[in-house]
């Protein structure tokens, strides 16, 4: 099987063409290095079956020879990211999608979004279903990678009924592991390596706002299963234990040892209040639930985060 897989070089894509390479596939990572580090490719980079491709997809999409599936994980995804790159973060959802699909529908593909729990924005049902449509802001500094996702999930909706393409739509819930960058800005990120630093821990708002983390092996199996099963319609993958950024700030002193203090900062604007995902639909389509344990994650990925801030101290 040949698959590509833009958005390669982030965090999920590079974690996602491991997996595919170790299943036997020939993966064509493309991305443009706006966001993801050729870092996360150095392992595999040059592996038997690997090929990459230095492309930004919303430019039209050339590759050669045939295709099996198209796996679109394209786009920043950070807060921190789609509020410093607002028009790159839209173009990606919108035109990037409608390039990705494209190609499929040329090549015959099997294609996959990569959707995200923020289509639901600052949400009135909890937890989320997939036929919950969402309450967002469209016009607030959020909404740039929000509405580009409804479009893509759209898009993608009418290439499969106009075109027949064979689509699967994605809706990621919080995701954590190894290869996230020290900056990314988002809350494991951040506790960690305020942690590690002896830094106090940022914690917006007073804390009390809910989220829920899944490991990264844990998304990787999701889609994988996903891509196997015939469901067009979006499936949350998630992990439906849920508790609050102060709880989590303190796991992480608690599995560190730090001794940081907690500071309180202005909520940012339109920050959901809650989030969790009702999995009831991937667990009866996909056979699927998340697995690993978030302490058992979390002491994983700070080991990461620990060579990986050794290592820019300069082993020291």
């Amino acid at each position: 099987m040949r698959v590509l897989v833009t958005g390669a070089a982030g965090f999920i894509g590079s974690h996602l063409c491991e997996f595919l390479l170790g299943r036997g596939c020939d993966v064509v990572g493309m991305d443009n290095f706006i966001t993801g580090s050729p870092d996360n490719l150095a392992e595999f980079r040059g592996a038997r079956g690997f090929a990459f491709v230095q492309h930004d997809v919303t430019q039209h999409i050339e590759l050669e020879g045939p295709l099996d599936w198209v796996l679109h994980f394209a786009s920043p995804a950070s807060p921190l990211d789609y509020l410093e790159l607002p028009i790159q973060t839209l173009k990606v959802g919108a035109l990037g999608t409608h390039n990705a699909l494209g190609l499929s529908w040329a090549k015959g593909a099997r294609f996959l979004l990569a959707s995200t729990s923020e289509v639901y924005g600052d949400p009135l049902v909890h937890p989320q279903r997939e036929d919950y449509w969402g309450h967002v802001n469209p016009i607030g500094p959020r909404g740039v990678y929000d509405e580009a996702k409804r479009f893509a999930e759209a898009i993608t909706m009418a290439y499969h009924r106009v075109h027949r393409v064979d689509t699967r739509i994605a809706r990621v819930f919080n995701t954590f592991g190894p290869k996230m960058r020290l900056n990314d800005g988002r809350a494991i990120p951040a506790f960690m390596t305020q942690a590690l630093r002896g830094e106090p821990l940022t914690v917006f708002g007073d804390g009390s706002q809910t989220r829920s983390f899944q490991y990264i092996t844990d998304l990787i199996d999701g889609v994988w299963r996903l891509m196997q099963a015939a469901v067009n319609e979006p499936v949350n993958l998630g992990n439906p234990q849920e508790m609050t950024l102060l709880e989590l700030a303190k796991r992480i002193l608690r599995l560190t040892g730090a001794r940081s203090e907690i500071v309180f900062r202005p909520l940012p604007v339109d920050d959901p209040k809650v989030r969790q995902p009702d999995i009831t639909r991937a667990r009866a389509l996909l056979g699927w639930e998340p697995r690993v344990d978030t302490d058992e994650g979390l002491k994983l990925t700070l080991e990461w985060f620990s060579e990986a801030l050794r290592r820019r101290s300069g082993g020291k």
